[in-house]
């Protein structure tokens, strides 16, 4: 797993509103705008886009991302494969992983959609978690963040830089955003409660049916469904997830209803969710000790779909316990069975890094790599090997050729200036810098390391005309940003 260093950034948006929020009961549903059709005249497409940029960087700086590329790589594949099945699709979909127990999920604008941690390892099948997947995607197609501005904006100003600082904190951790948000809203919570209630029952509709057409079990809707409200229902402290997606009984039965309209299927458990689920109670859930003894149980009681993702699982545990030994052993002989699986490629790569078997990592890299050229977990991993090694060249080629692809990534221009500072080229070191600035949002400073990368670069010209160049786009992006507010 690479590691990087988080940065947080203080971004202020204005008119961002998140599509999980409710608040106080209405009954007046007669101006539900019609699907397809509203959002428009307060945002068109392109501002949404923005927006949901200026969001997702600021989610980016709050430090909450699980920057694992294994994990980005399998929750993208999931949400792409609904994605791919959506109607009235207008973006290209992210998804992303908060690093939160809570179990919560939520959409943005421009195709953004964060689920958190704890919200898979809760899920006991994939169509469970695809189903909430679904949901958010039928929230962004059906466009409800602008069909609620729009409904906002014939009642009252849509004044909303009072709440913007809570909106995303509310999203990533809603006890603590709750709190923020409550001395905001209460001029807009009898509005807010009636688009929630017909958002929700549009976004279960549509993604039913949305998860149904994408080979998934319709069934895990509102299987997850009940086991939240059956987990949950004598519980003075309801999770994340109910708190902004309101659930009561009658939606479960509506959600089973629907379901049961489509042809019953039978989808076999899939390794890979049971790898992500093991690789997050490992990496970022619990104690090392204590994982290794619920993987240990898990493998002698049989108690995981699979053998190998609780072996999987103990591995990692090891690794976290500085075990690098054990760890190699489970994950050679994993590998042998599965020799391109990315879970096991990914771990041991970190585990050979540690036990100081730089050539064997490094040709098995180099190997998956060119049979996945430009994949995250393959390209990233190469280069920090090579970057372990002191082969500095041929990390920085790696990772320049897979920012060609892949400009937004975080990981990768993290690892550049991490290059360029072991090979003392300042300037290029202050470039790359300012990008991992820049994605998070925090312009000015992105202006000033690449200010600070003019004063390294007077003997290479043409470095200076790009770095100008960057320069005045950051400057526009951010003149942009200042139009949104």
């Amino acid at each position: 797993m690479l590691k990087i260093k988080s940065l947080s950034c203080a971004l202020i948006i204005g008119l961002l509103l998140a599509s999980s929020y409710s608040w106080a009961a209405t009954t007046d549903k007669n101006k539900l705008p019609q699907i397809g059709t509203s959002g428009f005249s307060v945002l068109s497409i392109d501002k949404e886009r923005q927006i949901g940029q200026a969001m997702m960087q600021q989610v980016r700086g709050s430090g909450t991302i699980v920057n694992d590329p294994v994990l980005i790589e399998y929750i993208n594949d999931l949400g792409n494969t609904l994605v791919k099945n959506a109607q009235d699709v207008n973006y290209r979909f992210e998804f992303f992983i908060v690093n939160n127990q809570e179990l919560n999920a939520f959409a943005f604008f421009g195709g953004h959609i964060g689920i958190h941690s704890g919200l898979i390892t809760t899920a006991d099948t994939e169509s469970e978690l695809a189903s909430v997947i679904a949901h958010e995607i039928s929230h962004v197609t059906q466009r409800h963040l602008a069909r609620r501005i729009e409904a906002q904006s014939r009642n009252q100003p849509l004044t909303m830089a009072g709440i913007v600082s809570g909106i995303l904190l509310t999203m990533i951790n809603p006890a603590v955003g709750m709190a923020a948000l409550s001395t905001s809203m209460a001029a807009s919570q009898q509005m807010g409660i009636n688009y929630t209630r017909g958002n929700e029952q549009e976004a279960d509709r549509v993604g039913i049916t949305l998860l149904a057409n994408s080979g998934f079990d319709p069934l895990g809707a509102p299987n997850f469904f009940g086991k939240m409200l059956e987990r949950y229902r004598y519980s003075s402290k309801p999770p994340a997830i109910l708190l902004t997606h309101p659930l009561p009984e009658s939606r479960v039965s509506e959600a089973r209803i629907r379901a049961q309209n489509f042809p019953l299927r039978s989808v076999p458990p899939k390794l890979e969710f049971e790898l992500a689920k093991a690789r997050i109670k490992a990496r970022y859930e619990g104690d090392k000790k204590y994982n290794i003894e619920h993987f240990t149980h898990a493998i002698n009681k049989n108690r995981y779909a699979f053998l190998a993702a609780a072996q999987y699982g103990l591995a990692l545990s090891y690794f976290e316990d500085k075990s690098y030994d054990k760890a190699y052993t489970l994950l050679m002989t994993l590998l042998k069975s599965d020799a391109n699986n990315l879970f096991y490629i990914d771990a041991l790569s970190d585990v050979l890094i540690e036990l100081r078997k730089f050539e064997q990592a490094e040709k098995m890299l180099a190997d998956i790599n060119l049979l996945m050229p430009n994949n995250q977990v393959a390209a990233l991993n190469y280069a920090n090997v090579l970057l372990e090694m002191g082969k500095l060249d041929k990390s920085a080629q790696v990772l320049q050729d897979f920012l060609l692809m892949h400009p937004d990534s975080f990981i990768a221009y993290d690892l550049l200036t991490t290059v360029y500072r072991k090979q003392d080229k300042k300037a290029l070191m202050h470039v790359s810098k300012a990008e991992v600035m820049a994605l998070v949002g925090a312009y000015p400073q992105a202006i000033d390391e690449l200010q600070t990368a003019m004063n390294y670069a007077d003997d290479l010209p043409i470095v200076r005309k790009r770095i100008k160049g960057r320069i005045l786009q950051l400057q526009d992006q951010q003149d942009k940003l200042r139009r949104l507010n």
